[in-house]
Order: C-alpha cells, then sequence, then structure tokens
C-alpha cells in the first residue's frame, strides 16, 4: 500500500471521512445547533433567571397600587370601674368577649418619584437580562460549532493516522523482504520499525483526543455523534469589510448592549435613592366594626379617611451616602461600558484575523499535500532505482502524514473562524443561522407577568 492508496484523502477527509456510508441520514452542523439551542442545560437555566428578573416590573409597579389589611380580633376581659361622672355614677365590673374586624387601605400619591424610577430600573433590567441571555445564547451556539468541528477534525486524522500505520506495515514487511534479498541492511528495517511504533503511537493519541472530543459532544450539545456531515463556512452571514464588521460589533455585539442597559439601571437608582430626601403623601382609610369593647358598649362602628404628609429633615446621613455611593457606581459602569467596546473591537478584529489566516492557510496546506503526495512518489521510486535509502522514504511518508494533518486542522479552523466572526460581531443566532427552530422569546414570559395583580403559579403552571 502506497502513497496512491491514499491520493485525494487529505483534500477531502474533513469533510467525508465520518460520514458514514449513507450521507443522506447524516447528522448536520444545523441540526446539531438546534439541539444545543433547545436542550443545553446552562442556556435553559439563563432563561429562567431572566423570567426571574421579569419579575422585578411587577414588584416595582407594585408601588402605584394600593395596599388593603384586614385585620381582626378577639379576646375575653375582666372589667371594675367606678365612675363619679354626674348620671353614670356607680360601680361598674363584669365580663364580656370584645370582638371587632376592619379594613384599612393605604395608597401612595407621591414618594419623590421612587416608584416610576424603580420601575423604569427594573425594565432596564430586564432589558440587561435579556442581552446576557444573548451572550450565553452566542456562547452555545460557538461551543456548539466548535465542538461539531472538533469531532470532524479529530475523526478524521484518526483515519490518516490508522491509513498511516497501515502504510508503515506494509513498508516494514516490503523492507524485511528487500533485507532478506540483500538489497538493504538491517538498520533500515531498524529505521521501519522504529517509524511503525511511532505511527502507532501517533494512532493511539488520535483515537485518545477523539474519546475526549465525543465526551465534550455528548455535554454541549446533548447526545453521541454519529455520521456528521461536512461542516461548511457562514462566511455569507458576515460583513463585507472589517471596518463593518467592527461598526457592527460595536453596535449589536450582546456584551456592549447589556453594559448599556446596566448604565440605565445605575442611573435610575441615582434617582431612586435621591426621591428618598423628597416628601412622601399617602392616603389613609379605615373602616372598623367592633363588638363589646366596653362593658357598657355593645357595639362600634368607625370609618375614617386620612391624608398624610412625611417631608424628610435628617434621617443619620445614610440616604446621603447612598446617593454619593450610587452616584460612583455609575462612573464605573460608564467606564466598564468603554473597556468593554474596546474589548468587543478587539475580538471582532481578532476574530477577523483568524478567518482571513484560516482561508490562506487551507489553500497552503492543500498545496502542501499535493507537495508531499508528488515527493513521496518520486522518492519511492528512486529508493527502488537505488538513489534512495528507506528513511528517506520514512520521512517523505511522515511529512505526507504531518500535512494531511495541517490540511485537515486548516479546514476545521477556517469553519470554526466564521463562526468566532458571527459571535463576535453579535449575530450568531438562530435567527441570522436560519435553523429550523423556534426561537425563544423572552417577551412572551414578560407579557404574562407584567401587570399580574394577584396569584402565586408561574404561567406554565408551576
Amino acid at each position: 500500500m502506497g502513497a496512491r492508496n491514499l491520493h485525494g484523502v487529505a483534500a477531502t477527509v474533513l469533510l467525508m471521512a465520518v460520514a458514514g456510508p449513507a450521507p443522506a441520514l447524516a447528522d448536520t452542523i444545523e441540526a446539531a445547533l438546534v439541539r444545543a439551542y433547545q436542550n443545553n442545560p446552562q442556556l435553559n437555566a439563563q432563561r429562567a433567571q431572566v423570567r426571574s428578573i421579569d419579575e422585578n416590573v411587577p414588584q416595582a409597579l407594585a408601588g402605584y397600587r394600593p395596599k388593603a389589611a384586614l385585620t381582626a380580633s378577639a379576646g375575653y376581659q375582666y372589667t371594675d370601674s367606678y365612675s363619679v361622672a354626674p348620671g353614670f355614677g356607680g360601680e361598674i365590673h363584669g365580663t364580656d368577649p370584645p370582638r371587632s374586624a376592619g379594613v384599612t387601605v393605604t395608597q401612595t400619591l407621591y414618594n419623590g418619584n421612587q416608584t416610576a424610577n424603580k420601575t423604569r430600573a427594573a425594565e432596564s433590567q430586564v432589558s440587561g437580562a435579556r442581552e446576557a441571555l444573548r451572550v450565553l445564547e452566542q456562547t452555545v451556539l460557538l461551543s456548539a460549532a466548535t465542538i461539531y468541528m472538533d469531532y470532524l477534525r479529530d475523526a478524521a486524522i484518526v483515519e490518516v493516522q490508522r491509513n498511516n500505520t497501515k502504510v508503515l506495515e506494509e513498508t516494514l514487511i516490503q523492507t524485511r523482504g528487500r533485507w532478506e534479498l540483500g538489497e538493504l541492511t538491517r538498520t533500515d528495517v531498524a529505521q521501519a520499525e522504529a517509524q511503525l511504533a511511532a505511527g502507532k503511537t501517533q494512532q493511539l493519541t488520535a483515537e485518545a483526543n477523539l474519546t475526549t472530543t465525543q465526551s465534550n459532544f455528548r455535554r454541549i450539545i446533548g447526545d453521541e455523534p454519529k455520521q456528521l456531515a461536512p461542516g461548511s463556512p457562514v462566511d455569507r452571514f458576515l460583513p463585507a469589510t472589517l471596518p463593518g464588521a467592527v461598526v457592527l460589533g460595536l453596535a449589536q455585539n450582546p456584551n456592549v448592549t447589556a453594559s448599556m442597559f446596566g448604565i440605565d439601571v445605575n442611573y435610575l437608582q441615582v434617582k431612586v435613592n435621591e426621591g428618598a430626601l423628597l416628601p412622601t403623601v399617602t392616603l389613609q382609610a379605615a373602616v372598623q366594626q367592633g363588638y363589646e369593647q366596653q362593658l357598657i358598649l355593645y357595639r362600634t362602628f368607625g370609618a375614617a379617611a386620612t391624608a398624610q404628609l412625611s417631608v424628610p429633615v435628617y434621617q443619620g446621613g445614610a440616604e446621603y451616602s447612598l446617593i454619593r455611593q450610587s452616584k460612583e457606581t455609575l462612573a464605573q459602569q460608564r467606564y466598564n461600558l468603554d473597556v468593554v467596546r474596546d474589548q468587543t473591537r478587539a475580538n471582532v478584529v481578532t476574530a477577523w484575523g483568524q478567518l482571513v489566516a484560516g482561508k490562506a492557510q487551507v489553500v497552503s496546506a492543500q498545496s502542501q499535500v499535493t507537495a508531499s503526495e508528488i515527493a513521496l512518489d518520486g522518492v519511492r521510486d528512486e529508493a527502488k532505482a537505488g538513489q534512495r535509502i528507506t528513511l528517506d522514504v520514512l520521512n517523505a511518508q511522515q511529512a505526507l502524514v504531518n500535512a494531511r494533518v495541517a490540511l485537515v486542522t486548516a479546514q476545521h479552523d477556517r469553519v470554526v473562524a466564521s463562526y468566532a466572526v458571527l459571535n463576535a460581531v453579535g449575530r450568531l443566532s438562530p435567527q441570522a443561522l436560519g435553523l429550523a427552530t423556534a426561537a425563544y422569546d423572552p417577551s412572551v414570559h414578560y407579557r404574562q407577568v407584567r401587570d399580574n395583580w394577584v396569584g402565586t403559579k408561574t404561567p406554565d403552571g408551576r
């Protein structure tokens, strides 16, 4: 078995080596991304976190709503008194069971706009949580695409190393035969044996790497890899130029937008803390019915409506400290936005550079494979003519194996780099990729709970 037995494998090994005998039934990278998007436990946990943060809005809106309390009391009392009031003189003593029931309703009319600012802050928290969810969605999709291509790469490398082992075994057989005929020396046989042992080691290493990748595939995507179809780049979804990619990343990357919503939250928190210095106006209405509160009274009824104005004068100074603290936190968040923007710009440029390099590396690696195949054929022919020694043939064979592994790696890097650019600009999503799955819409749960006044069940019935 010579170089021609593997001729053409390197150019297509990543694409076809693990596709299996029935490509029509092969798994695809798009289907793997769908499974990761739907079932990844880390992503589902983050979605639950967003639903939890949705509840901040009805909690803030509760400040606009009245508060009602129902009170009731019942007991037993003994009274012993003596009155000297004209017309009511004499002793009064005895027992009675006093009981009462009442309702108190309190409505805040003004609290320094704290409720309004808390509501706006809660809405900004919801928006920020959705962007954080987008960050994780992109991370999961990128991890899924990467592990898909990792498995293709590692499976292809295993195939290359297995074929290399077969070639080296045949080479050793031929070398021993020629040694027995006196055409070669014992040194040539030893060199062939050493190269075969090294080839087996490389094969075992490749198989171990594939086992690890298979485990990570199961962890990220949710099932075992079976008959994986070729993975292709997503260049069609990318901006045409690097400057365009940078502009898009600064506008759409969820890390940037989440940081911007963080500024809104901190700004509104300053306003909430400042509202603690302003007056508060409340209206309270109460109704109470009582029985046998005193021995001489069987029934009492009362109703009252009271408006109350509270103007804070000095509360120990903590409120002023909170305002100063929240202003510093706001300044910190603004600086963080600059950091995130700089990091996003750097990530876009880095990913774009890796994509450009990946394209060039695939072309270079393909040329390397072609040249190595030609070189190996030539060295084999020259060795048969006695112009080359066995070591030259073994070195040429190893050079071809290295070239094929380099090509497989370059093809892998080329595809992963295109997904990395899409992630850096903030467009790695089921909608942008056209995946066959319904995108998770966090606004559905938000609308279900925003205006709820009562109820303990979640919208899904828990």
